[in-house]
């Protein structure tokens, strides 16, 4: 969607909103043109938005330094709230406040005939503004150190310096992710969301009966996908047992994967899940699945579209996890949260829940990064991300297996994930 006759700061502006832009994704780009929004039509052409095809929403709307030009923002909001749909996703790009005598004097200079925001408005502010129209800000990042095309320079200010701690709120452009605030969220023609429930298990014969004994019901139709891969002892069998011993009672479906690996399990069984909401959780029942009504309720109320468990907020029972380990998901948490721009406290926390039409779209998106995460807990991290969904961590209380030993190799694994996650600072931060 990159116009040649943009200004170089706004083809920026583009190309990084380029990247949350989803195949089969509907997409709006307004601006402010003489106190009224306009809406970008084709060929640099913007029209005022009730040229807009009646009713139309879209999935995903930007106003580019619309906020900062409005004499009521409130007002405009009003405007565009008609244009978006329960889970669009909202992109505000605005000035940062440090460069307004910059822009003010070169416009002046320039003889560019842009409006210059009579707005300088901070982080606070747009945050503030976008609540009392029942919206929220769920993510903040900032770009564009040098808005200028200056060869080699450019390209290394804005996708090396540009991204570094400090030196980042230096930055021109600040983006806004927004969302409708929680609120219920029902599927037209539908009370409630159907569930599936898929565990891999790889050597868990002693703990499938008890995990199917322990998931509690709730919300619509549930379904319990149990996905053996490659196991030494009877967790087939046990399995199978499970499914005819519930039968009629329980909708539990036994498949065995054919692939290697936790990530191609899972992704076997989200391929044939029913379920309106995917969850996964691990067959080692370190994490209780009477938790699982709770990560449902957040996921329905929309206090977040990808719900991640964390293990790290209350005690964990003596040889729940190793001190390494500890360490590991500590440091993990801290780079994680640098690199996708909002909070996660737990990124390998097996129990993660989203809606399966987001799955879908990620599933779309999964060659950006590709697709070598052995355990499937980076994929979807990295997939909800680049979807613009807003990632919730929902403490859990952490168990000590009672069964069998763990099938992770703590040092092989965790070096591993973190090459992962320098791969992903070039895909995420440093990208073109």
């Amino acid at each position: 969607m990159i116009n040649s006759k943009e200004t170089y700061n706004n083809r920026q502006v583009t190309k990084y909103i380029d990247f949350f832009h989803s195949p089969g994704c509907s997409r709006l780009h307004l601006r402010m043109a003489r106190q009224q929004l306009a809406a970008y039509a084709e060929d640099g052409v913007w029209v005022n938005i009730s040229a807009l095809p009646p009713g139309a929403t879209y999935d995903l709307v930007v106003l580019e330094y619309a906020l900062g030009s409005s004499d009521d923002i409130q007002a405009l909001l009003k405007q565009v709230r008609p244009l978006c749909h329960a889970t669009t996703l909202l992109i505000a790009v605005e000035y940062n406040m440090v460069w307004s005598t910059v822009i003010r004097y070169w416009k002046r200079f320039s003889g560019r005939k842009e409006q210059t925001p009579s707005n300088w408005l901070s982080h606070g502010d747009v945050k503030n503004i976008v609540q009392l129209e029942g919206m929220e800000v769920f993510r903040h990042t900032r770009k564009t150190l040098l808005p200028f095309n200056i060869p080699i320079l450019g390209p290394f200010m804005n996708r090396i310096i540009g991204n570094l701690p400090l030196v980042n709120h230096l930055c021109l452009n600040h983006f806004y992710f927004v969302r409708f605030q929680p609120g219920e969220l029902r599927m037209a023609g539908q009370q409630v969301y159907s569930t599936s429930i898929i565990i891999p298990a790889r050597n868990e014969s002693g703990n499938i009966r008890n995990i199917v004994e322990r998931i509690p019901s709730f919300g619509g139709t549930q379904e319990i996908i149990f996905i053996e891969g490659n196991s030494t002892d009877d967790t087939w069998e046990q399995m199978l047992a499970v499914q005819e011993l519930y039968k009629g009672k329980r909708n539990i479906v036994a498949i065995q994967q054919t692939g290697k690996g936790k990530a191609n399990a899972v992704q076997e069984a989200f391929r044939i899940a029913s379920g309106d909401v995917l969850m996964i959780l691990d067959a080692d029942i370190s994490v209780c699945p009477e938790d699982l009504p709770k990560f449902y309720e957040a996921l329905i109320a929309r206090r977040g579209d990808f719900i991640n468990g964390c293990r790290l907020v209350y005690k964990m029972e003596e040889n729940a996890m190793r001190g390494f380990n500890l360490v590991g998901n500590k440091v993990f948490s801290l780079l994680f949260s640098w690199l996708l721009h909002q909070p996660i406290k737990d990124t390998l926390c097996g129990t993660k829940v989203l809606l399966k039409k987001d799955y879908l779209a990620l599933e779309k998106n999964r060659s950006y990064f590709g697709d070598f995460d052995p355990f499937g807990d980076f994929d979807l991290l990295f997939g909800a991300y680049k979807l613009g969904l807003k990632i919730v961590d929902l403490p859990v209380a952490y168990k000590a297996r009672t069964y069998g030993e763990t099938n992770i190799s703590r040092w092989k694994h965790g070096w591993l994930l973190l090459k992962m996650w320098a791969f992903a600072i070039i895909k995420i931060k440093f990208k073109p």
